[in-house]
């Protein structure tokens, strides 16, 4: 694979590429999703442009852009399979797989933080985990668990892991005092896990 992403990686982007829609976008994803090598170097050179920025925002730093770059087109011939279930645009899901792999080379290269507590407090605009499972197969399940919580927590729950509203506004539209609202998504996440499990 690591062949393959450097002889796409040496080839020069022609600036006369046409404009692709996002259905033709989607059709790569899935020529590539059955390895289809030519399908997969159309695809980078039409959106590696877009997600070498992507990445260079987070990263911050050329170098590490570029090492992040490959590394998301690996994940993206790995994983193409999943784009039908994600129920994302095509850009929206390279981009998010962009974004999330550039955020976990910063988390890998910085020491754990004193008070982990403090980043339950920071919302992820992007669809996270959660988002993703919801818009796949597995929502009539999700939904009909956030049915059996109280209404309050299972608003706090969407809120929280579904709009990504960060704690403190929970809390402060609950009526609730911050670490209140800790407990009630703790437990609540841990009533879902339960729910989905049986």
């Amino acid at each position: 694979m690591h062949k393959v992403i450097s002889a796409v990686a040496n080839t020069l982007q022609s600036p006369n590429l046409p404009e692709m829609t996002p259905q033709d976008i989607t059709k790569l994803i899935v020529r590539t999703s059955m390895k289809d090598r030519a399908a997969f170097d159309l695809l980078y050179r039409q959106t590696s442009a877009k997600l070498f920025g992507v990445c260079l925002r987070v990263l911050n730093d050329r170098g590490d852009a570029e090492e992040a770059l490959q590394e998301v087109f690996v994940k993206i011939w790995t994983k193409a399979d999943r784009f039908a279930v994600s129920d994302l645009s095509p850009i929206s899901w390279l981009v998010a797989i962009a974004r999330n792999h550039a955020i976990d080379r910063i988390r890998a290269r910085r020491k754990p933080a004193a008070d982990i507590d403090a980043a339950l407090d920071v919302a992820d605009p992007a669809p996270g985990p959660e988002a993703m499972v919801v818009a796949s197969d597995e929502s009539e399940r999700i939904h009909h668990c956030l049915d059996e919580l109280e209404k309050d927590r299972a608003a706090a729950v969407r809120g929280a892991y579904l709009k990504g509203e960060s704690y403190a506004e929970l809390a402060e539209r609950h009526g609730v005092p911050l670490n209140t609202m800790r407990t009630w998504l703790r437990r609540s996440l841990l009533k879902l896990r339960e729910c989905l499990e049986r």
